[in-house]
């Protein structure tokens, strides 16, 4: 039984240091930027300063032409903020599109060297979330609210700096806001990142729900889980309804309190300052500045309190497309080179949940060259082993070797050229045929790409497409028959030209007396390598040097078929029962 388990969520200090990374790397786009901003902040100032003065000058006695001045400064200052946000916001934009490009290069490269074992036991849902909706919530608040942050933030202080010039008294009305915003802040923050994190976790728990129904349609239809399934999505549906939900009640409480904050300065800079204007002691065009000033500030604030929700989900999305960074590497590449390509196990134990063992203590020789056909029960291990002889998974104890070098030693590239995994999985990716088959095998030509085909019984069909190696398969594409993209999942293996090769059911999906002919296509190409047949079938156990008998994750028995037979244990009922309905 494997148990799903999600991948790891960065934590705060490690957001905080790749956003100081990206600082670092993109230092004239980001001082630029800035820079820019800031001037347009800074001409955005002139306004309530020139307002100001006209209402002093009205006061004590003006001219047409004076006003007719002021409106032309106003203008052009109007102008030249216009100019400044445009190139700021644009400037802002490029860095946000670099850096976001820059992060999805990385989360592809880490989502690529993910143990697959870690894969598995996180589960499609989790992955799929991360990579759909996580990066497209980052892209929005890289794109928008980012730069619209930084804005609010610079304007904000600028403005203010421009307030307390007008006179130190307009800072007593300005602290007004700050019990209110502190007592808000305080209270939000401390609750949305687990809030936000909850509820992209929840979304994670749907899509999986959803791709396994998929997948297994057929499963569900034939032991009629139809209603089991449909409460599943119900209960996740509800459990992602309750943390929107909670979310929301935080969203309902906290901007209320934040528009309340917003207008007390407001109002204490008119009450304040007129009591101020009545004693003297300070002028009505000073009175005028300070509240303008102080109006000016409710917005980049307000924009502040209104996108830092959007910042709060870009950042929980940055922690998780941050996390599938720190999952640990299962292999530790030590440098050494096999010196041969015996394969071998020694006393393997394995659990995909700790304290519960689904291999216990096995062990197995394997020659080179030597075929070994494994076979038992469902359930009893098989596939399992085979993965742990391919070297996709590290067991929890005893050693899997190469040549006496562990499999996890080896770096992934290298493994491959030793040993290689087949499985009843396959893919057939968006793209040429051609291109499909020499991902395992980027430099092979046409020559050999045919030659390939042709040893898995390939070519006939795959010569008759449209367009031969250059039809367009996949997606969108030619579609392909379960058996055609098995066919090219093995021909991709003939191109990586493995020593050895684990093929669990490779042929499963292929009606049998076509499976038997693939096999004996395949017998040219297998000549000389060390073959591991993990099957059902046990026509690949009659033609193999040794068959390992799995039985509650033991090797039961092991030696020749006719050995075996002769034996009459476990191997010898299962070839009676087989070859009897045969």
């Amino acid at each position: 039984m494997r148990v799903t388990t999600r991948l790891p969520i960065a934590d705060g200090r490690a957001v905080r240091r790749y956003v100081g990374q990206v600082a670092h790397r993109h230092p004239f786009l980001l001082w630029s930027a800035l820079g820019l901003h800031v001037l347009a902040a800074v001409t955005a100032l002139a306004a309530p300063r020139l307002l100001g003065d006209l209402v002093q000058a009205v006061e004590q006695g003006t001219t047409r032409a004076h006003v007719d001045r002021v409106v032309v400064l106003l203008a052009v200052f109007l102008l030249a903020q216009t100019v400044l946000t445009r190139y700021a916001r644009l400037r802002s934009q490029v860095m946000g599109e670099l850096v976001l490009a820059e992060l999805r290069e990385d989360f592809v490269a880490h989502t690529l060297a993910l143990p697959v074992g870690t894969v598995e036991a996180a589960g499609s849902g989790d992955l799929l979330t991360r990579t759909g909706s996580d990066i497209d919530q980052l892209g929005w608040s890289v794109r928008f609210a980012l730069p619209e942050s930084t804005i609010a933030v610079v304007t904000a202080v600028l403005t203010f700096a421009a307030a307390l010039s007008v006179g130190g008294w307009v800072f007593l009305p300005c602290l007004l806001a700050v019990p209110p915003l502190v007592a808000g802040l305080r209270w939000y923050l401390a609750r949305a990142k687990d809030g936000y994190l909850a509820e992209t976790a929840s979304y994670s728990q749907i899509t999986t729900t959803l791709s396994e129904t998929v997948e297994g349609a057929r499963t569900v239809e034939a032991l009629g889980l139809g209603a089991q399934r449909v409460q599943q999505g119900d209960d996740d549906c509800r459990a992602s309804f309750a943390a929107e939900r909670y979310t929301l009640h935080l969203r309902t409480r906290f901007f209320p309190s934040m528009e309340l904050s917003y207008l007390l300065p407001v109002v204490g800079t008119l009450l304040f300052g007129g009591w101020l204007y009545a004693r003297g002691d300070v002028s009505l065009g000073e009175v005028t500045t300070a509240t303008l000033y102080v109006q000016m500030l409710i917005d980049p604030v307000d924009r502040l309190v209104s996108i830092l929700d959007e910042l709060q989900l870009g950042a929980a999305s940055l922690a998780r497309l941050l996390g599938v960074a720190q999952v640990p590497d299962d292999r530790e590449v030590t440098g050494r080179v096999p010196t041969s390509e015996k394969l071998d196990a020694e006393d393997v134990r394995f659990a995909y949940v700790e304290g519960r063992d689904v291999l216990h203590g096995v062990d197995l020789d394997v020659g080179v060259g030597e075929r070994i056909a494994m076979v038992g029960p469902s359930g009893a291990g098989k596939s399992t082993l085979g993965r742990l002889l391919a070297g996709i998974h590290p067991p929890r104890a005893g050693r899997v070797t190469v040549g006496d070098v562990g499999l996890v030693e080896l770096p992934l590239g290298d493994l491959r050229g030793h040993v290689a995994l087949v499985t009843q999985e396959h893919h057939v990716f968006v793209g040429t045929l051609r291109e499909n088959l020499v991902l395992a095998r980027p430099e092979a030509d046409d020559e050999q790409v045919v030659a390939a085909l042709r040893a898995v019984d390939a070519h006939e069909w795959a010569l008759a497409l449209p367009a031969g190696l250059d039809t367009v398969v996949g997606s969108g594409g030619r579609s392909l028959s379960a058996a055609q993209a098995q066919q090219v999942a093995l021909a991709r293996l003939v191109l990586a030209d493995p020593h050895t090769l684990v093929l669990d059911e490779a042929t499963s999906l292929i009606d049998p007396r076509a499976a038997r002919h693939l096999e004996r296509s395949l017998a040219a190409v297998l000549e000389g390598r060390t073959v591991i047949a993990i099957a059902h079938r046990l026509f690949s156990a009659h033609d193999a040097d040794r068959v390992a008998v799995v039985e509650d994750g033991v090797i039961a028995e092991l030696g020749s078929h006719d050995d075996l037979v002769a034996a009459g244990g476990s191997y010898a009922s299962l070839w009676e029962s087989w070859h009897g309905k045969g």
